[in-house]
């Protein structure tokens, strides 16, 4: 994620902001150029300053402020990049529901923009009746929601948007980290296990790292909630839960995957750079100027992330609040970070193969 700035006044920009705050020009993001672009009105439609020979319309999930992304005025749809990929929402009869559903696609649409960012396969159900990528949210209603992948359905418990009842869970299952952003990027992982990894030349290369996905997955989770992770688990697995299975263990690697690259380009959009005041700290200087969407080996990734996330442990903690990245990155783990580097530079299709039309989206319950 990067900053933005306002075309009109020079306002410095966040990527959810709907209104430029200093000038009052209305604000869209055009997913095609990846810009945030303050806004003139046209008619119906609106011109943006970052492009101004174009018209655009608002997706129509603006409408219920869940959304600021563009879609282009002589487009057939009206749902943009993000929203495209919907399938079940949350009965907004219930105001409750659409607060939960507004913080859901904020999650969303960051995760949109990474894989946007990284040119990786994305298309939606429409254009792929059989892989397409959907998203379900569903509000506990009925049977227990729970979140989970099933090739290509992406289901999200409405509950998770709740901040109190999410952090119950966290507590409960033991974990460090638990956040509606990182369900999404986990989640996905397992769809681009599918896409990219189940049957393609990468798979016996997957296995020897990961291990072998056809041990029984509902035994290995079984196992994994009743006797815990297997002792000096860190040497070896991002998290925990990674050791439940080689499926899982994957998907939360590609999760730490787009933490990494998504924070560094933070970083680097704020300038920043690390150089602790302590002469035997030299190993933990580092400045954030490089794309860390764009070329290079993971190496030069971790050699300024763990600088990062050390400063940032520290300030948090100085503030007493908990380590924003409470993990170790062993040699083992960024060996599993290096092969999902690798698969995501050499399986990712340019933006000029994907579908640009697709069929229905937003469908309540």
């Amino acid at each position: 994620m990067k900053l933005f700035e306002c075309q009109n006044c020079g306002q410095l920009l966040y990527f959810e902001n709907r209104k430029c705050e200093r000038c009052g020009h209305r604000l869209g993001y055009i997913p095609e150029q990846n810009l945030l672009s303050a806004l003139e009105p046209r008619s119906e439609t609106w011109v943006a300053k970052a492009d101004p020979d174009r018209h655009f319309i608002f997706c129509a999930n603006a409408d219920d402020d869940v959304c600021n992304w563009l879609v282009p005025a002589d487009s057939s749809e009206i749902f943009c990049m993000a929203c495209r990929h919907n399938g079940i929402i949350p009965n907004l009869s219930t105001p409750a529901n659409l607060l939960a559903w507004r913080k859901i696609e904020a999650a969303k649409h960051r995760l949109i923009y990474t894989l946007l960012r990284l040119d990786l396969p994305l298309s939606t159900r429409g254009q792929d009746r059989e892989h397409g990528l959907i998203f379900d949210f569903l509000a506990d209603d009925g049977p227990a929601a729970m979140t989970g992948h099933d090739n290509g359905v992406i289901t999200i418990a409405l509950k998770e948007a709740d901040d109190a009842e999410r952090e119950r869970r966290r507590t409960e299952m033991g974990e460090p980290y638990r956040t509606l952003l990182g369900h999404f990027r986990h989640e996905v992982g397992h769809h681009y296990w599918d896409l990219l990894v189940r049957d393609s030349d990468h798979l016996q290369s997957f296995r020897a790292l990961f291990g072998d996905e056809r041990d029984d997955y509902g035994a290995a989770l079984l196992r994994h909630y009743e006797e815990g992770p297997q002792p000096n688990w860190q040497q070896s697995f991002v998290s925990a839960y990674a050791t439940s299975h080689p499926w899982e263990d994957f998907a939360e690697t590609w999760a730490h995957y787009l933490h990494i690259v998504d924070t560094l380009e933070m970083a680097a959009s704020f300038g920043l750079s690390v150089r602790p005041r302590i002469a035997g700290a030299r190993n933990l200087e580092a400045v954030f100027e490089a794309d860390p969407y764009g070329p290079g080996d993971i190496r030069a990734l971790i050699d300024t992330w763990l600088p990062l996330t050390f400063a940032l442990n520290s300030l948090n903690q100085t503030m007493g609040q908990p380590d924003v990245y409470p993990f170790i990155l062993s040699p083992e783990v960024i060996d599993k970070l290096e092969f999902i580097h690798a698969l995501v530079r050499n399986d990712a299709r340019p933006q000029s193969q994907r579908v640009d039309q697709d069929v229905g989206a937003n469908l309540p319950i």
